[in-house]
């Protein structure tokens, strides 16, 4: 690779979506351990009340505990097995996509350090930790952690960058004619 400023940037981009992946999963582990060492299972701190509690919850499946009764053999190949896989082909993805698809690429990068922070949870414990805990009045959104945030702000991510993509494809269509 011939070293120019355009070489340079793009080198500086991928560094920078590697130290984001780092981040997250170093703060996710992070908050993960804190919960773990200062709290009990199950119980809760209210932080902003009738809004926002800290929740110590172990997730044996996947979002919104989905398939945390399955047996093992299932939960090990759903919940360990393929997101490895998935983590493979994502990191592919982004040396693909961080040169010139920015959005994509930060839409790769956290759904890679999500997953990642959550992987680190299913081998090391067989489930995983989750602590934020928002409601109002009797209704409750699952429990959740940081690397689920970021998978969410990537699906975010993903929609907006279909339809970024879609306008620029019905843009040059029309140019065409």
């Amino acid at each position: 690779m011939k070293l120019t400023l355009k070489n340079i940037t793009k080198m500086k981009r991928l560094f920078i979506f590697i130290f984001i992946i780092v981040a997250i999963i170093v703060l996710d582990q992070w908050s993960k351990v804190y919960v773990m060492n200062n709290f009990y299972v199950g119980e809760s701190y209210p932080v902003i009340k009738g809004l926002f509690n800290f929740t110590y919850v172990r997730n044996t499946g996947a979002a919104f505990g989905f398939g945390g009764q399955y047996p093992d053999w299932i939960r090990y190949t759903i919940f360990r097995a393929l997101p490895v896989i998935a983590c493979g082909w994502l990191f592919v993805l982004l040396l693909k996509s961080y040169k010139d698809k920015v959005l994509i690429s930060c839409a790769y990068t956290l759904i890679f350090a999500g997953a990642v922070g959550n992987l680190i949870d299913r081998f090391r414990l067989d489930y995983v930790v989750d602590m934020f805990h928002f409601y109002y009045k009797s209704s409750h959104f699952s429990v959740f952690n940081v690397a689920d945030s970021a998978i969410s702000v990537a699906a975010g991510l993903l929609i907006i960058d279909f339809f970024v993509e879609r306008k620029k494809e019905k843009l040059a269509n029309a140019s065409q004619l």
